[in-house]
């Protein structure tokens, strides 16, 4: 059988007489010397490719993508601690309430008092009944893992409560609330003992229940080291927040504000300066509607004079003019929702046109996932709060307190913190036109020299009345050298 190639037979091609056209008479050797240098060439190239790949072309190649991509600490991490060796008198189970930084310094007291009593400590439950209405639970805003591993040489703390001690098993929890501003006595004399009957006590209550002063510089510092670095907020938060400092500051130095004029607030103080009188009866409703806010009448106006009010939007303009801060000072309103919207805000946008929120310098998506989680939202404010140039609050509460703590730590940033029974005097002569505007700008400057400012200063102590002493949380002197 002969294959036909072209116009010629196999046969053809193969017989020993035929000769190949000029063309086609390459001679064999010649073909095969050419094949060998070819693979050797691929070969020799290969190598060369290979060896360069792994040294100077792989590194410059690296180095090329670092540059586009996001930077990556090299520190490399530490050892995990050694667990604290001890033996357990029982366990604790925490309920926290109120908001976040209420709960954050109860979540600081209780792994201190777990601490103490050589406890085992359950992850502290967050409230979730409050007015918020918050469903969030501990992971959701704060680093879980962190919690657990950074204080584990101090406190053994567990997730959740083994199921053999729980109701479903028919286990009968012993709930209590310990008494507010407590020292370490009463805990060792009056609590400890109770766990030799009960294997697990439930504290239904967790605010202001450890004092300010009187504890040991052991266990002061213990609840500094959970406040500053056993308490990490969740990497996505810690994200977000940190974008919305990065924002803030590529345009300059900025003042964090406080504008405390909430709804909540306002209902829980009875503040009404400033509102409608269909405003103030809403206020007064939702006050009533709550039974955990004990005090139902009050007289705004009274209040007010005493200083225990915040101060309202417009008021916020004339103490933030008479301090000295320009119409160009960048603003952030660190805040949920201003009662009365957009109108309450108006005067302060007309006044300084660099405020801005957080609903304003982030994507609607990238806030999405925060929605109806008050606590993860004021975690964003927190965030912003403690890195900004100048913190002024318009109330003095718990996120207040627990930021100016904060900023007093890490160097005492300027915090303003404005004496609100001074300032309602002056603006009601300034308004009532008894004070002229240079006065008026004078003596409120006069007002917030020395300890307003947030310099190293020394807690006021009042044995008892602790509720009416410097917070510890506002001032950790313990732990600032």
């Amino acid at each position: 059988m002969s294959v036909v190639v072209g116009d010629r037979s196999e046969s053809t091609l193969m017989r020993s007489d035929y000769k190949a056209p000029p063309s086609q008479a390459i001679p064999k050797a010649r073909l095969q010397v050419w094949f060998f240098r070819v693979c050797s060439c691929i070969l020799v190239w290969t190598c060369l490719i290979q060896l360069f790949w792994h040294s100077q072309i792989f590194t410059g190649l690296t180095n090329h993508i670092s540059r586009f991509s996001l930077p990556v600490q090299s520190v490399p991490l530490p050892p995990p601690l050694p667990p604290r060796n001890y033996t357990s008198n029982g366990i604790l189970l925490v309920s926290c309430n109120g908001g976040l930084n209420q709960m954050r310094a109860a979540i600081c007291d209780m792994v201190t008092v777990a601490r103490l009593l050589n406890l085992t400590l359950v992850v502290p439950e967050l409230d979730k009944k409050s007015f918020w209405a918050d469903t969030s639970d501990f992971e959701d805003i704060f680093d879980i893992k962190h919690f657990i591993d950074s204080l584990r040489d101090e406190v053994r703390i567990i997730r959740r409560l083994p199921k053999r001690y729980s109701k479903k098993y028919g286990f009968k929890l012993f709930e209590m609330a310990p008494v507010s501003w407590s020292n370490d006595k009463y805990y060792l004399q009056q609590v400890l003992p109770r766990f030799s009957k009960r294997k697990v006590i439930h504290f239904v209550r967790s605010d202001t229940r450890l004092a300010n002063n009187g504890l040991s510089l052991d266990l002061q510092r213990l609840r500094c080291r959970v406040n500053f670095e056993g308490l990490r907020f969740t990497p996505r938060i810690e994200a977000l927040g940190s974008k919305l400092v990065r924002i803030l500051q590529e345009k300059g130095s900025f003042v964090a504000l406080h504008l405390r004029y909430e709804m909540d607030m306002l209902a829980f103080s009875g503040c009404t300066h400033g509102c409608t009188a269909e405003e103030a009866e809403e206020l007064k409703k939702m006050r009533y509607a709550y039974p955990w806010w004990r005090e139902k009448e009050i007289v705004s106006e009274e209040r007010r004079l005493q200083g225990l009010c915040p101060l309202t939007p417009e008021e916020a303009v004339l103490v933030l003019k008479a301090l000295g801060f320009q119409k160009d000072t960048q603003i952030y309103i660190a805040a949920g929702e201003i009662y009365g919207g957009a109108k309450r805000l108006a005067l302060l946008k007309e006044s300084f046109p660099r405020i801005v929120k957080k609903e304003m310098l982030l994507d609607p998506i990238e806030l999405q996932q925060f929605q109806n989680h008050s606590s993860q939202m004021a975690a964003l404010d927190f965030i912003v709060s403690v890195a900004s140039n100048t913190f002024i609050p318009t109330y003095y509460g718990n996120m207040a307190k627990v930021v100016e703590g904060h900023r007093r730590y890490l160097g005492f940033k300027k915090t303003i913190l404005l004496d609100r029974k001074r300032l309602v005097e002056l603006l009601d002569l300034h308004n009532n036109k008894k004070l002229s505007w240079d006065q008026f700008a004078v003596a409120v400057k006069d007002a917030h020299q020395g300890r307003r400012m947030g310099e190293p200063t020394h807690r006021k102590v009042i044995s008892d009345r602790p509720k009416e002493e410097d917070y510890f949380y506002a001032n950790p002197q313990e732990c600032i050298s």
